[in-house]
């Protein structure tokens, strides 16, 4: 396709443009008319009713069912129970429903809003006390996020991925050159760094490059996207899943690297071989491409400091030194700086995604203590859960579904009954992570990419990506399978 010409931006109006995974999936639905925003709003209020009912009813039960009420007391411990188990169930529904759609039906309450609604019903319910609520957050996965994200934010910031991209520009001396390089560069960051914060980055400079040689954004954009995904599955770093679970599992960061970055690897292979089969116009040519020299502006100092620090996070990573205590003194070590404005780190962390990191995690803790008792648990066993295949399948249908964080979260209480539970969560990392690539809306990392893109005059449809993720994310799940 031949994009029409970019409407070029204010760095302001591009920095703008939200990480937030809702207003990326909403971005993507098409405007309802009036009378689908009555029936939605309709919808809405019946949902909205029954969460609200079902949530005084568990508070009312919890407070009658309380020792200073003795009368109530033995009349109301059944009803106590049953109550709290409903609550638990339809609050983990609905929140689970708004995170699918990525919004609340009827409403504007994004995939964030939910997830904090949700927590915030589950102690309302008496599902979960408030001190247990604060329990159920896992701070390690949340400070880990967080110092990556300052991490990268301060290497983007630097000007270090602007450096890099006027080197491809300049060396690239054929399309599937130049395809590699982008799938390569964008595959490699993302094995470390968080993916998200990585197709932030690369995302103008890969779509400037394209416009800039004259050739067609699209294949080029898509390997950003698919690349970082695909990168991504190499260590306890490179997504946001895989940080819960390395928190979970409390697997090594060397053990779970040296056992998914060889499937990285060849993903990343499969990957550019893809984009290059499916748009053979682009890249089946003799036409070499004419080098082009790219202006960039970067700050050299701040660019040595931020990649020494960056590479000796890393480092303490292998060591096995806690990642969420390297990430983050990393973090604090890139704010003390003469040369950038801490409000400028700050405006580029993704701060609704921790929220709901918060949210999800204490939704999940409700229905696994009401719900999900050593019964329900064992009664799951009989999906054969301990079949590797089986597990990866069912990963990435919910990833597919709910999204892949969500989809870790609820798999995390079977995944450690099963007799081999590190292989196990080593499968549901690989395939929640892998399975991103399905579709357009599998994973935040697709959304940031085809928002930016949109950002700049350039489109790419669902379709457009999807001939292109569903062969790629078969094959490269069928890869992850016979290596573990």
């Amino acid at each position: 396709m031949t994009p029409r010409a970019p409407a070029r931006l204010t760095h302001l109006q591009a920095d703008s443009v939200s990480t937030d995974m809702s207003s990326h999936s909403s971005a993507l639905v098409a405007t309802p008319t009036r009378a689908e925003r009555r029936s939605w709003l309709r919808v809405a209020g019946w949902f909205s009713a029954a969460v609200a009912a079902v949530a005084m009813l568990g508070l009312v039960a919890h407070l009658l069912g309380s020792p200073e009420l003795p009368p109530a007391h033995t009349l109301t411990q059944a009803l106590r129970h049953n109550v709290t188990e409903v609550a638990a169930i339809v609050i983990f529904t609905m929140t689970y429903v708004a995170i699918a759609l990525g919004k609340f039906p009827g409403l504007r309450l994004d995939r964030t809003g939910a997830a904090l609604a949700g927590a915030a019903c589950m102690v309302l319910a008496g599902v979960l006390p408030l001190k247990e609520a604060y329990q159920a957050i896992d701070f390690n996965t949340i400070t880990l996020l967080l110092g990556m994200m300052i991490v990268v934010a301060n290497l983007r910031l630097s000007g270090l991925f602007r450096l890099l991209s006027a080197w491809v520009a300049t060396h690239a001396r054929h399309p599937v050159i130049l395809l590699s390089a982008v799938a390569l560069i964008s595959g490699f960051f993302s094995a470390f760094l968080v993916n998200d914060t990585i197709c932030l980055a690369l995302t103008p400079l890969v779509l400037d490059i394209a416009l800039l040689l004259k050739r067609n954004p699209v294949p080029y954009l898509l390997a950003v996207a698919m690349a970082s995904n695909v990168g991504s599955t190499a260590t306890i770093t490179g997504n946001p899943q895989n940080i819960i679970i390395g928190s979970l599992s409390h697997i090594p960061y060397a053990t779970f690297a040296s056992a998914l970055a060889p499937v990285a690897t060849v993903g990343l292979l499969f990957t550019i071989a893809t984009i290059a089969l499916i748009f053979r116009t682009e890249f089946w040519t003799t036409a070499a491409l004419q080098a082009q020299p790219m202006r960039t502006r970067a700050n050299y100092p701040l660019v040595a400091k931020s990649v020494l620090i960056a590479l000796g996070m890393v480092v303490g990573f292998f060591l096995g030194l806690p990642p969420a205590g390297v990430a983050i003194v990393a973090g604090v070590l890139m704010l003390f700086t003469r040369r950038v404005k801490s409000e400028k780190v700050y405006a580029e962390v993704d701060w609704p995604l921790l929220v709901m990191f918060a949210g999800l995690f204490i939704v999940v803790a409700g229905l696994e203590k009401t719900v999900l008792s050593p019964h329900v648990i064992a009664s799951v066993g009989a999906l054969h859960l301990e079949h590797l295949p089986i597990l990866g399948g069912l990963t990435a249908l919910l990833s597919n579904i709910v999204s892949n964080v969500p989809a870790v979260l609820v798999l995390k209480p079977f995944v450690g009954q099963l007799p081999d539970p590190q292989r196990a969560w080593l499968v549901v990392a690989m395939a929640s992570t892998l399975a991103g690539n399905f579709t357009l809306v599998g994973s935040v990392a697709n959304l940031i990419v085809v928002q930016r893109a949109r950002a700049q005059g350039v489109e790419i449809g669902f379709w457009t990506y999807f001939k292109v993720g569903a062969p790629l994310t078969v094959l490269t799940l069928l890869i992850g399978m016979l290596w573990l």
